[in-house]
């Protein structure tokens, strides 16, 4: 096994992620995320805290503690808070880094889940766009120092601002040029369950249709929207939009 906090150090082999939430319908949608985002792979799913502690442990069929190198963790398990369980594994020295998949909303959790060394906090719910921001900043930070590390041994300070500056550039959220953040949450909103046309949309959020295709094609662009026809019994088809999930 990895000593505690080494790097992966494994060129363009995926980083493996135990995902670790009691509920079935999220433990499954985190798990499809998770295989869609390159550089990733699931290993897989434990279903509360002493089920992830085993699997890290080497104590679960089926799942290869070496293969995982991060835990996305839900705070609110059936078996105890995300906290005790982060804490288990600083104590055992199980080197695996965790970023937090939670609604837990508390200040105080953040601030004790940021000093045991959770690398990043996802507030549920959450778009897939803002998952992979997270993803991809994880990634950047730990191959950067690998690559690092795998070639004169030691970092300046200069390396190790890059590595830090990348890792903190997934820590908010995707987000579409020339839309107000406020209209940008209220189309997510809007479009969260059901999609709707340009024209639609307007009426709704009470801005003219240029503007909220304008608005639409712009967060389709960087990923918080999908495009898709409507076909109806006539004519020629819609194209509306809606959250991807």
């Amino acid at each position: 096994m990895r000593e505690a906090g080494e790097p992966a150090g494994r060129g363009e082999a995926p980083f493996g992620v135990l995902v670790v939430e009691d509920e079935e319908i999220a433990a499954k949608a985190h798990a499809s995320y998770v295989d869609r985002v390159d550089g990733f792979h699931l290993v897989g799913i434990a279903r509360n805290a002493q089920h992830a502690l085993a699997a890290l442990t080497d104590r679960i069929i089926g799942i290869d503690a070496e293969r995982v190198d991060l835990v996305l963790l839900d705070m609110n398990l059936p078996d105890g808070h995300g906290l005790m369980l982060v804490r288990s594994l600083r104590a055992r020295k199980v080197p695996v880094d965790v970023i937090a998949v939670t609604a837990a909303r508390d200040m105080q959790v953040v601030q004790e889940a940021l000093s045991l060394g959770v690398v990043h906090y996802i507030l549920k719910p959450f778009t897939f766009p803002v998952f992979k921001t997270k993803l991809e900043a994880f990634r950047s930070f730990r191959m950067s120092l690998g690559a690092e590390q795998e070639g004169a041994g030691q970092i300046t300070q200069s390396q190790v601002d890059a590595a830090v500056e990348g890792l903190r550039a997934g820590t908010g959220p995707q987000r579409a040029k020339g839309v107000p953040d406020a209209v940008q949450d209220r189309i997510l909103g809007l479009l969260a369950d059901e999609g709707h046309s340009a024209a639609e949309a307007a009426d709704r959020i009470g801005v003219s249709r240029v503007t909220a295709r304008r608005y639409l094609e712009a967060m389709a662009d960087v990923g918080l929207l999908e495009r898709r026809p409507r076909y109806g019994s006539a004519g020629r088809p819609v194209l509306e939009y809606i959250a991807i999930a």
